[in-house]
């Protein structure tokens, strides 16, 4: 994806959230947005949404795109937001270590992850992981910032980690302008040009407010 929207023209950073709670992970996020010159366009992925939802109300953001992505409103986290829906196959494959962290199994990531990338990404991906603090999905939101501030969504409709309805439902609630993609959990990995472009998209309307 950086490759990508870097050829767009776009100043991209990677924000390294710790996943050792959802404060320390918004923490992270304020801090990369206070180290750039102009306004700032948030994008986040699966949990990496819940951290732009309290981190976007950030003066300098103006704007959201979740990718994939859980957007709790306020007062509400991962888990409340989740309980509506049947449980998605990846739950059966997140292993949890004595401390409390999070990790998914090889075949978690090879069949209800990423089940449309090449294998050797699949092992890339097992590889790479961070362990994530399991507390991170009952932490709740203080306030939402797409109640503020404009949205974009990308649906994953084979998504087997986040029910694709959830998704569905979390654009419609946030008025959000959205697209949906034949993708697993990862569509930036599996379709990054349709990705990247709602992003382009979203950075040129959201510099013209």
């Amino acid at each position: 994806m950086i490759p990508l929207l870097q050829a767009k023209g776009l100043h991209v950073v990677a924000v390294q959230n710790p996943l050792t709670s959802l404060a320390d992970d918004v923490a992270a996020t304020k801090r990369a947005i206070a180290l750039q010159d102009g306004p700032v366009l948030l994008v986040g992925h699966s949990y990496g949404g819940v951290v732009i939802t309290e981190a976007g109300n950030d003066p300098k953001v103006l704007g959201l795109v979740y990718v994939a992505a859980l957007a709790p409103p306020d007062g509400e986290s991962v888990a409340s937001i989740s309980k509506p829906y049947p449980p998605t196959p990846l739950g059966a494959e997140i292993h949890a270590d004595p401390d409390g962290f999070l990790t998914l199994t090889p075949k978690g990531i090879a069949e209800d992850f990423a089940q449309d990338l090449p294998d050797k990404e699949k092992l890339l991906l097992t590889a790479t992981q961070g362990p994530t603090a399991a507390a991170v999905f009952g932490a709740t939101i203080t306030t939402a910032a797409w109640r503020t501030k404009p949205s974009w969504c990308v649906i994953a409709s084979n998504d087997r980690a986040v029910s694709p309805e959830l998704e569905k439902a979390e654009a419609a609630a946030m008025k959000a302008t959205s697209i949906t993609v034949p993708s697993s959990h990862v569509p930036m990995l599996s379709q990054p040009k349709a990705v990247a472009d709602l992003i382009e998209q979203a950075a040129a309307k959201a510099g013209s407010l």
